[in-house]
């Protein structure tokens, strides 16, 4: 049985993708109804390695809090863990919500969709 939350946020960015007309939320959405053991895991050090100061990330899986950040980032993902969300918020980055990313970036231009 899915879980509602997951399902409440894949029509969320159905909708968002179809008002907007922004294919990056359909794609999220299709990443959200898929498996969680087909989901993916990274580390904020590679996240770090991958990304500029100031982008907008999305990550369809689980950020893990190895490595460090050595910049600022704003990061949305489908799970995250306690160590990674402060190693974030350290480096004068922010952890959001899907709905908060949809409302800052409503076309999904400018978001980093990584995996």
């Amino acid at each position: 049985m899915a879980n509602p939350n997951v399902l409440k946020m894949a029509r969320e960015l159905k909708k968002a993708s179809t008002a907007h007309n922004a294919p990056i939320w359909a794609k999220l959405a299709e990443y959200a109804l898929k498996p969680s053991s087909a989901r993916r895991n990274i580390n904020v050090k590679r996240i770090g390695q991958i990304t500029k100061p100031g982008d907008v990330v999305v990550f369809p899986g689980k950020v893990l809090g190895t490595g460090s950040m050595p910049h600022d980032i704003t990061l949305y993902s489908f799970a995250i863990s306690a160590r990674a969300i402060a190693k974030i918020n350290e480096s004068g980055g922010r952890v959001v919500t899907h709905t908060s990313i949809i409302q800052d970036n409503p076309t999904g231009r400018g978001v980093l969709l990584l995996g």
